[in-house]
This record gives C-alpha cells, sequence and structure tokens, in this order.
C-alpha cells in the first residue's frame, strides 16, 4: 500500500472529502483499522435505506456499541447520501466525548444544499487528492501521470489498456452521471458541452462568454457550472495576483481539473500517446505541476495563498504564493530539459513588481542552474520549496 501524505487525526472527528477513487476508505481503513471502528457505508443499499428511514438508528446504534465494547471510533463513508445523519452525529459528540467520527464524501455540495449540520467546528475538514509524486516515491513516472493522471486505480493498472477503459468509466459514469444528479442539472445536453470546452480550454483564461457560446447556454449558467465542479472537487479556480500591482495584470480567473487524465478522458485524447516537446505536453506538464502544488498545500496544510500572474503586455507566471510567514514565491512551468533566458520573461516582469519575490522556473532540468534572479530547478526539487513554505 502506497503510503499517503495526508496524516489523519485519530482523536479528532473530521470529514475526509474528495472526488471518487482518490483512495478515501482505503486511507481510512488503514488508519483505523486497530481500532474496531462501528463502519456505516452508505453505498451500501441495505444501510442507505436503514439510515434513510431513521437517522435516529445511528445514535441507538452507538449508543449501545459505547456501552457494550468501549466504542472509540465510528466510520461513515459517503455521509452526503443521508445528511440527516449529522445531526445525529451532532448529539453523539456531545453525548459521549471519547468518540471520533469519521465521516467521508464525494463533496460537501449535497450536505450544504440540504442546510446540513456541518457541526460548527466539531470536526475537522480535510480533503484528499489523487496520488502525489512523492507518495508514488522512485518508481514514479512523469509521462505515465501526464497522460493518465495520477487517480490510485488509474495509475497503478497493469497496462496503458486498463487506464484507458477506467478513466472512460469514471468520466461516464461519475462525472457526467453522478455530477449530473447531484447538481440537479436539467440541461444534461448544455452540461455535457460545457464539460468538454472546460476541459479542452483547461488553464486558460476564463471566457465565460466564448464557452457559453459553444455550449448554447447562458454565461450564468457557465459559472455556475464552474461552482459545481469546484463545489465537488474536480477542479479548481486559480485567481490573478492582485496585491499592489492590480491595474496591470489581467482580471479573468483560469481553471485546472483536479488530474490530467481526466481532462485526457473528456477531450477523447487517452489513445494519443504525448510527445516530448509537443504543446500537449507542456500544457499537461504545467497541469500537473499547478496540480501538486494544490495537492501539497492541502495535505500539508500550508495555509498557502496561491494565484497567477499576467500582465495587459502578456507576461505571465504560472503560480504565485504568498506564505502565511510573508514569503512571496513565483514559480514558472516549463516542460524543457534546457532552461533558458528565454524562459525567465515572466518572473523577471513579475520581480520588477515584487522585488523581494523569490524566482523560480520548475522544469525537467538535471540540475539546478542560476538564470539572473530566476532559479531554474528540476520540477521535483521546485516541488520541496513549496512543501517547505510555511
Amino acid at each position: 500500500m502506497i503510503e499517503r501524505l495526508l496524516s489523519l487525526p485519530t482523536s479528532k472527528s473530521f470529514f475526509l472529502f474528495g472526488p471518487r477513487q482518490t483512495g478515501k476508505s482505503t486511507l481510512i481503513r488503514a488508519a483505523f483499522e486497530r481500532f474496531k471502528p462501528l463502519h456505516y457505508d452508505l453505498l451500501h443499499g441495505e444501510t442507505y435505506r436503514r439510515l434513510l428511514a431513521r437517522p435516529e438508528q445511528l445514535r441507538e446504534e452507538v449508543t449501545t456499541s459505547v456501552q457494550q465494547r468501549a466504542l472509540t471510533h465510528v466510520v461513515i463513508d459517503e455521509v452526503q447520501k443521508v445528511p440527516q445523519l449529522l445531526d445525529e452525529v451532532h448529539a453523539l459528540i456531545e453525548q459521549h466525548k471519547a468518540v471520533s467520527f469519521i465521516m467521508s464524501g464525494s463533496s460537501a455540495r449535497k450536505l450544504k444544499r440540504a442546510h446540513a449540520n456541518m457541526l460548527g467546528g466539531r470536526a475537522w475538514t480535510l480533503k484528499l487528492a489523487p496520488l502525489l509524486a512523492r507518495e508514488i516515491g522512485s518508481s514514479f513516472n512523469l509521462d505515465r501521470a501526464l497522460r493518465f493522471g495520477t487517480l490510485p486505480s488509474v495509475y497503478l493498472a497493469d497496462t496503458d489498456e486498463d487506464r484507458t477503459e477506467t478513466l472512460r468509466s469514471y468520466v461516464d459514469t461519475y462525472i457526467r452521471e453522478e455530477i449530473e444528479l447531484e447538481a440537479h442539472i436539467r440541461n444534461v445536453g448544455g452540461f455535457l458541452r460545457f464539460l468538454s470546452m472546460a476541459a479542452s480550454t483547461n488553464g486558460d483564461l476564463l471566457s465565460y462568454t466564448n464557452i457559453s457560446r459553444e455550449a448554447s447556454v447562458s454565461s450564468q449558467t457557465v459559472k455556475s457550472y464552474y461552482q459545481i465542479l469546484e463545489d465537488t472537487l474536480l477542479g479548481h479556480l486559480l485567481l490573478p495576483y492582485g496585491k499592489s500591482v492590480r491595474s496591470r495584470t489581467a482580471q479573468h480567473a483560469r481553471f485546472y481539473f483536479f488530474d490530467t487524465g481526466v481532462v485526457g478522458a473528456i477531450t477523447k485524447r487517452l489513445a494519443v500517446p504525448m510527445e516530448e516537446g509537443s504543446p500537449e505536453y507542456g500544457r499537461a506538464f504545467e497541469h500537473f505541476i499547478v496540480c501538486e502544488i494544490l495537492r501539497l498545500n492541502d495535505c500539508l496544510r500550508l495555509d498557502l495563498d496561491l494565484s497567477f500572474y499576467r500582465t495587459e503586455a502578456g507576461a505571465e507566471v504560472d503560480c504565485i504564493i504568498d506564505a502565511p510567514s510573508g514569503a512571496t514565491v513565483a514559480i514558472e512551468i516549463k516542460a524543457t530539459t534546457a532552461p533558458s533566458s528565454s524562459h525567465c520573461r515572466g518572473l523577471r516582469s513579475f520581480r520588477e513588481c515584487v522585488p523581494k519575490a523569490r524566482c523560480i522556473l520548475a522544469c525537467r532540468c538535471p540540475h539546478p542552474v542560476q538564470i539572473g534572479p530566476v532559479t531554474a530547478l528540476p520540477w521535483e526539487q521546485a516541488l520541496d520549496v513549496v512543501s517547505e513554505l510555511r
């Protein structure tokens, strides 16, 4: 089993959210099996129907187990399927201080829409993403990750054919069907057209007008669809850098899906290997590094403020990181193995605005290279810099 970077508390109640197949159940089982928890899986039809009909049965059963065997942990998988259970969890937390509740789900969206009791700080909120490169370790294969992503069931599959079919199924049965149902989307055709457009423009500056025209839905609907993807943890909006240089920077956000392989599946490019040096390879490499930074921020609880920089003149930096300590790190991402001054234009522009910023070019060079005020680093070392920020 791959050891995950996210550390789960064993004496606190918490929510663990993340897209399907990121390994939530596996991680919870490994961390809490020794406690012999009372386990409720709401994907199990009988369990779901029983608790949906009588949510108070959870309280009765937990109380009985506490009395009979000194129960210390309760696991509820896919808690968003029965939001009413959270009222029972609230009461149980107040009644049994020594019992911790571990509640997993694909997102908090359905809970919030149902005005569910989110426990008012009594439970922490954690997120689990696909595998990070450092979790996979020395066997990590960059080309595989760029093409197929790092969902555990996909990345660890035996063959490219298995990876392709798993991703196709994931997009068809989870993203297209379950998201439609969870978000109560009525215009299914419009949503599918939007999904294709969103994937094909992954990482670009967002133009709601252009996407609405191509998807034949209103701009407001496009905005709501992006919100759904964010709420269900299928992507992340990266906002433009706005400190001291607001008048010079672009005001459109960028959107990145949570996994490179999912983008390939939606755009139907999985069957075509990526050629090193191609625009597609460069885009996938940028997407992969941005995802790694986002995941490190969540897993290590770094509280980093992430944005990107782009001027009206076209100078840009892929990721600006403001740390709680006050440090600013600017990271430009290039798939090149031979970094040069031409790759640093955006970083030089940003440093004129923020002279104290540390400027890094994350690339595939074998060793660090100093290019004026910019340090070109192998991408693994650039991510190490991010993980050490506080």
